[in-house]
């Protein structure tokens, strides 16, 4: 393997990968330990040690009990969903699309006038910086909310989490990708339409390896997130026979990353993944300061986002990325649907999809569960969930809530397919059928979809 020329360190490769969910298992990294705060190299000679305690990643075991009081199906029913989504902090990005895709999904809801009228009231998440949720939460489910969609940041979702459980209100999140919400004590109430990282990780670090790569660097939220996501990469990479030979961590709220780049290049990696939020346009230009090629930086779903001018053209030309997606080929309809309805409400056209379907999949799956149940109570809501996405094995498929409504309200059992997958939810609920897109990045710095060659 050839080494670039640069003044620091950095090495190149690249490549494509999309993978089901059906088998969310992936061993997770070893018992590697050290203080989770400090970001110093090691001393020179000593053996590098993951600054993750990686047990603590893997999801820990819990099935709830779900039981229904209600009878169904539903009629003349209103439901109050209130949303939780990022207005302002690090995935402000990410608010534009989901927030269109939650009042989409609501408008057909309410435009069918299949038994369930949904009374959507947006609410901003912002992040563990700025922290909007400790006044917004409790803004919504005064509101009469019993059902919150997001946050979008797992470790701002965590922060509320038993807040909305106590109000006996479901939680929702549709890009939420933490293992920690996968075996959460949360009586049934939790549910999302994004796969776990467990997956995620798998797919990052194969394709890091399969690019050619053999040692790899790691810039990393310290979060759940991303601190799980670096264990579930590390796994999949050292599993393919590489080798991660630094990772250094950084907080929410951390504004200067010269300290985490440069003990990451001092390791010379092939490869570098960052695993971060919005923070990596302040990561970015250190990188390509000290001559790091963008075919070797790898990008995730908290900062895969189309930077266009606000780079030099050229600057991200080969990088790449994953996020949890369908070939968006095969969505084309709805991102224009979703874009005459994003227009048509006054706001500026959508130049980001990400995290739209998983959305607006919540919002009707929500509605769904609503109708099946008779009842807009949390904890009925919540035993009706997994029958209508699939997951209790039977029921007619459908694709949009009216279809999957007439066939609830006939008294049979709708199998809802969504935007963004087949969903199917298992008995936590998590998605069992999901997809990891990985993209590329062009001289425009916008990424494109990479099918499987």
């Amino acid at each position: 393997m050839s080494v670039l020329t640069r003044s620091r360190a950095a090495k190149v490769m690249g490549g494509i990968a999309l993978v089901g969910a059906s088998a969310l298992v992936l061993a997770g990294c070893a018992g590697d330990t050290s203080d989770p705060e400090g970001t110093d190299a090691p001393a020179e000679g000593s053996a590098f040690e993951f600054p993750v305690n990686c047990e603590e990643a893997e999801p820990a075991s819990y099935t709830p009990e779900l039981n229904s009081t209600s009878t169904g199906p539903a009629e003349g029913l209103e439901f109050t969903i209130g949303t939780a989504l990022p207005v302002t902090g690090n995935l402000a990005f990410l608010g534009p699309p989901e927030i269109a895709g939650t009042e989409f999904a609501a408008e057909e809801v309410n435009a069918a006038d299949k038994g369930v009228t949904i009374n959507l009231i947006q609410g901003d998440s912002g992040d563990t910086d700025n922290k909007a949720y400790e006044t917004e939460i409790p803004r919504l489910l005064n509101a009469g909310a019993t059902a919150i969609v997001g946050a979008a940041s797992s470790g701002t979702s965590l922060q509320f989490i038993d807040q909305v459980i106590a109000a006996n209100a479901i939680q929702f999140s549709p890009a939420n990708t933490s293992a920690a919400f996968t075996g959460y004590e949360d009586n049934g109430l939790y549910w999302r339409t994004a796969p776990s990282d467990v997956l995620q990780g798998e797919v990052l670090g194969n394709l890091i390896a399969a690019d050619g790569a053999e040692t790899l660097g790691m810039i990393v939220l310290n979060d759940s997130y991303g601190t799980g996501l670096a264990c579930f990469t590390k796994a999949a990479f050292e599993a393919a026979g590489g080798e991660v030979v630094s990772a250094s961590l950084y907080n929410t709220g951390d504004t200067n990353f010269s300290a985490q780049v440069e003990q990451v290049l001092a390791a010379d990696p092939d490869a570098i993944a960052l695993i971060t939020f919005e923070e990596v346009k302040t990561i970015i230009p250190e990188l390509v300061a000290a001559d790091v090629p963008a075919e070797a930086m790898y990008f995730v779903d908290g900062n895969l986002a189309n930077f266009g001018d606000e780079f030099e053209a050229g600057t991200l030309a080969g990088a790449k990325g994953t996020y949890p997606a369908v070939d968006p080929e095969s969505i084309a309809a709805f991102r224009e649907d979703l874009n005459a309805f994003v227009v048509e409400s006054g706001d500026p056209e959508l130049s980001d999809f990400t995290y739209a379907p998983e959305s607006y999949d919540a919002i009707i799956l929500l509605a769904l569960a609503a109708l099946e149940a008779g009842s807009a109570e949390g904890p009925d809501v919540a035993a009706h969930l997994q029958q209508v996405s699939g997951g209790a094995g039977e029921g007619t498929k459908c694709t949009t809530y009216a279809e999957c409504a007439d066939i609830i309200l006939a008294g049979e059992v709708a199998d809802y397919d969504g935007v963004s997958g087949p969903i199917t939810f298992n008995e936590v609920g998590d998605p069992t059928e999901a997809s990891i897109g990985v993209f590329e990045y062009g001289d425009d710095n916008t990424y494109s979809f990479l099918n499987v060659g």
